[in-house]
Formats: structure tokens, C-alpha cells, sequence
């Protein structure tokens, strides 16, 4: 639809509330809408994914006091939100497809930091965040550390690897989870409340802190993040 530029555009209604507002208002009730949609169906899952809330003593994932703390101080500006997890969990199990459809696990990133985001092509706070993790990874990508994002899109892959070709992403791989499986997990362990959600993973594939909701990823204080778990 064409945007009508006509002065009678912008004056108030009759009862005060601007046009736009309005607009705004519907926008945000029409992707909550959706949102609902796609967690209600993937709640139907029959996938046996899971996080595990693993025990310290078992040697699987132990919280480390010193870790924790450095992130939660590292973790300001822009990526305040974060916050560096309280107990262990393990997401080794983890099951996504990778850009030609074979299975991937946490198993393939054993040894390397991973920043896994969750996205789907119906939330615009997702889409508008992509390039910001694609410059990170860009930035920052190596032997030690990678960005996984993980596309949620229901059913084929094909949405969202159109996304990536709309907009040109090409440097950060290309994953998915047809079945809202790893979104699911999250949700249960109170871990992610929708999308974005964003993971800090160790190279044993613990987890180390949570995201939820949209960060500017390439601004500096993202790069401060990820360099506070990377130091050794």
C-alpha cells in the first residue's frame, strides 16, 4: 500500500488519538498475534528436546562464580539486559538443521564460545537485529567464538533463507528449527520468553547467560561481552 502523504493525514481524530498511534497500536497487535500463534504450535511438539538443568557434581556444567560475576559486569549499554545464569544448564542435546538440512548439535561447536540467537522472518525486532550479528561474527568470528543464529520459522526452510539472500547476509551461517523445539526448551526453563532470545554458550556447551529481546550486537559494549568470555 502507498503511504498517503495528504495533510489530513497527520491532524488528530476526534478523539485526540493520532492516526500513526493508531497504526502503531494495530502493528504491534497483529506480530503479539502471531507470536501467539507459533508458540501455541510449537507447543504441540512432539520433540523430546531439552535443556538440561544440569547438577554441578556430575562434572556436566558447573557455574563458575568468577565467570558469572566478570559477565554480569561486562554486561552494560547496550546489552544491559544480559544476564549471566544463576544455576547450570547444558544445551549440548540441542538439535537444528544446518543450510543443506543435516542435523547439527552443540557437539559441532565443542571448543568454540557460540552467541545462539533465536529468530523467526514474523518478528521484526529478529530481522532488524540480523545485521548486527552478522557484523559481530564478521568482527569477532574464529577458532574460538561464533554467532549461531537459528532460524524458528514452522515447516520449510525456505522464508528464511530468503531473508538471508533479501538482505544480503553472508557472512554467519545458516541454521533452523522447523519445530520450535529449541524455543520450547528455552521456555520451559525460563530461559527465553519469545523472540529474540539469545544464548552465550561455553565451549562445553553451557550456558553462561541469556539475552531476551533485541541488542545492537555490533556496537561496542556486545564486543566487550563476548571478549569478557573469551579471556581465560
Amino acid at each position: 500500500m502507498s503511504e498517503d502523504n495528504s495533510p489530513q493525514n497527520t491532524a488528530p481524530t476526534k478523539s485526540g488519538t493520532h492516526p500513526i498511534l493508531i497504526g502503531i497500536i494495530v502493528a504491534g497487535l497483529g506480530l503479539a498475534a502471531g507470536a501467539g500463534v507459533y508458540a501455541f504450535l510449537g507447543g504441540k511438539s512432539n520433540s523430546s528436546q531439552t535443556v538440561v538443568a544440569a547438577n554441578g557434581a556430575t562434572g556436566e556444567c558447573a557455574l563458575d562464580e568468577t565467570l558469572r560475576a566478570k559477565l554480569d559486569n561486562a554486561a552494560g549499554g547496550e546489552v544491559a539486559a544480559f544476564k549471566a545464569v544463576d544455576r547450570p544448564y547444558s544445551v549440548t542435546t540441542f538439535k537444528f538443521n544446518d543450510v543443506d538440512g543435516k542435523p547439527k548439535t552443540f557437539a559441532d561447536w565443542k571448543g568454540r564460545t557460540v552467541l545462539f540467537n533465536l529468530w523467526a522472518t514474523w518478528c521484526a525486532p529478529c530481522r532488524a537485529e540480523m545485521p548486527a550479528l552478522e557484523a559481530l561474527n564478521k568482527e569477532l568470528g574464529s577458532d574460538a567464538f561464533e554467532v549461531v543464529p537459528v532460524s524458528v520459522d514452522l515447516g520449510d526452510s525456505e522464508r528464511p533463507k530468503g531473508f538471508y539472500e533479501e538482505i544480503g547476509l553472508k557472512d554467519m551461517g545458516f541454521y533452523h528449527d522447523p519445530k520450535l523445539a529449541t524455543l520450547n526448551a528455552l521456555k520451559r526453563e525460563g530461559l527465553a520468553f519469545g523472540l529474540p532470545a539469545t544464548l552465550l554458550v561455553s565451549t562445553e556447551g553451557c550456558v553462561l547467560g541469556t539475552l531476551n529481546g533485541p541488542a545492537e550486537w555490533a556496537g561496542n559494549d556486545a564486543k566487550k561481552l563476548i571478549k569478557a568470555a573469551l579471556e581465560k
